[in-house]
């Protein structure tokens, strides 16, 4: 869904997994409820690094079926995303449905 590089169809691919993207896959600048309910009628996970979605599940209890945050340095470079991605799937792979919080000191799951 709303992704940074990792989410990539070549990045997703490689690890068993399709993906689909804002702005690729659906019309650019969606509200982040919509795009929310995109990723749960599809049922799929949600990477992104827009901490406002953690507000609609928490906050407005919307339902997901999962959202991975990425509270990586801006300057993180798409190696670095990809490799913080393959350690929370390796490590978390049974809590990818809750909201997931990935930062370069480790990761959090709410």
């Amino acid at each position: 869904m709303k992704t940074s590089r990792p989410g990539s169809p070549s990045f997703s691919i490689n690890h068993g997994h399709d993906s689909s993207r804002i702005g690729r896959d659906y019309p650019p600048g969606l509200p982040d409820r919509e795009v929310l309910d995109i990723a749960h009628r599809e049922q799929r996970i949600l990477i992104t690094n827009d901490k406002d979605f953690g507000d609609l599940i928490f906050q407005r209890e919307l339902p997901h079926t999962g959202i991975i945050l990425l509270r990586l340095p801006l300057d993180s470079t798409a190696q670095q995303k990809i490799a913080a991605l393959e350690r929370l799937f390796a490590t978390h792979q049974d809590q990818l449905f809750r909201y997931v919080v990935v930062t370069p000191r480790g990761v959090r799951v709410r």
